[in-house]
């Protein structure tokens, strides 16, 4: 039912192809409009719009490994990895 299509990107002015699976994606999800831009440049405006966290280091509280969490670790709060802040929530969710 769905054939490959050429289309523009009207970011970069590349061509790229619509294929056939992703036609089909689109009309699943009921979007009516096909795609304006190539995959790059829709992951590039996606990374524009999202900007990379920034990890902090810290030594977690439990197992007293090393730990990389999204916000600034405060003296006094324990820190967890993510090994041991998953066991925690499944202990609390028993």
């Amino acid at each position: 039912m769905y054939e490959d299509k050429t289309l523009i990107c009207k970011e970069c002015g590349n061509e790229f192809i619509f294929s056939a699976g992703e036609q089909e994606f689109y009309a699943e999800k009921g979007f009516e409009n096909e795609p304006f831009r190539c995959k790059e440049c829709r992951a590039a405006r996606k990374r524009a719009r999202n900007p990379e966290r920034e990890l902090f280091d810290a030594t977690c509280a439990s197992c007293g490994g090393a730990a990389k969490v999204p916000f600034q670790p405060k003296d006094g709060r324990p820190v967890y990895c993510s090994e041991c802040f998953a066991k925690m929530k499944e202990e609390e969710a028993e």
